[in-house]
């Protein structure tokens, strides 16, 4: 093997990749997947069947379909991620590698109009079933083990910076960057590596209808407009570019003395200024 191919091969690897039907999450499966991974994706498979992103992912990267597994799961049952954990494990042997992918947002509004059963909901979706409880099923069973992994958060450039109007997400984001740097120190004595990923903005199911006004065209709506201002590359994210953060987070040689970090992937947008 070459010095990069050591530096930053997953064979050997079993990645649990939550939320995996979602936009990026099934990018970086890829990712870890081309890297020698195998993968279990993870997935309620209310809208986008996780047996279909399994079978998506095996046509596109050409890896063999042992290497890939389809839990359907909700994440925000804890039950169910104890029965997922032990189908993982059934199915590939002990996860090494915890991908939260899990999150979303549900519309936009001014503060004083908060629906506060629909923040509650946000908040539980991606603070919750996104980080807490996927992250405690999987770090209470690799102690047990003495087993050494790796966490990547998907955080959100809402973890930095408060965006108009999507209050519950921003709560729930700002908290995902927290609860890495906390878990990070708690499960650092163990072996488990805890960081994250904060996306800048990339066309995904649910935003590109806010973002995007005319698909053919490309033309804009004022908020997607707004954003590519106020990024310095002026474009919008591609899939590939979360490759590089996913495969250096998820690699123990790259990244094993790595933990508690949130890596901006995000065409500048957090430092523009004037």
């Amino acid at each position: 093997m070459s010095y990069a191919e050591q530096m930053f091969s997953l064979t050997d690897e079993i990645a649990i990749v939550t939320g995996g039907a979602g936009v990026l999450p099934s990018a970086m499966a890829t990712t870890m997947l081309r890297a020698g991974a195998r993968v279990a994706l993870w997935g309620r498979g209310t809208n986008h069947p996780v047996q279909e992103a399994v079978e998506k992912l095996v046509r596109e990267t050409g890896v063999s379909a042992d290497r890939m597994t389809a839990v359907t799961v909700d994440t925000a049952d804890e039950q169910a991620v104890e029965a997922a954990f032990d189908q993982t494990v059934s199915d590939f042997g002990m996860p090494t590698i915890l991908v939260n992918g899990v999150g979303g947002n549900s519309g936009k509004g001014d503060f004083v109009d908060i629906d506060v059963t629909a923040f509650e909901q946000v908040v539980s979706l991606n603070l919750l079933a996104g980080l807490v409880i996927p992250l405690k099923a999987c770090a209470r069973r690799w102690m047990d083990a003495g087993q050494d992994a790796s966490v990547i958060n998907l955080a959100s450039m809402t973890s930095y910076k408060g965006l108009s109007g999507v209050w519950a997400y921003n709560a729930a984001k700002s908290a995902v960057l927290n609860l890495t740097e906390g878990a990070a120190k708690e499960f650092a004595p163990h072996g488990i590596r805890v960081n994250g990923i904060a996306p800048g903005f990339f066309l995904g199911y649910q935003n590109r209808a806010l973002l995007v006004a005319d698909d053919q065209t490309g033309e804009l709506t004022a908020r997607g407009q707004a954003i590519i201002d106020r990024t310095p590359f002026g474009r919008f994210g591609k899939m590939e570019d979360i490759e590089g953060a996913t495969l250096f987070l998820a690699s123990r040689r790259a990244a094993g003395f790595v933990t508690g970090v949130t890596i901006p992937v995000d065409g500048g947008y957090l430092v523009d200024n004037i």
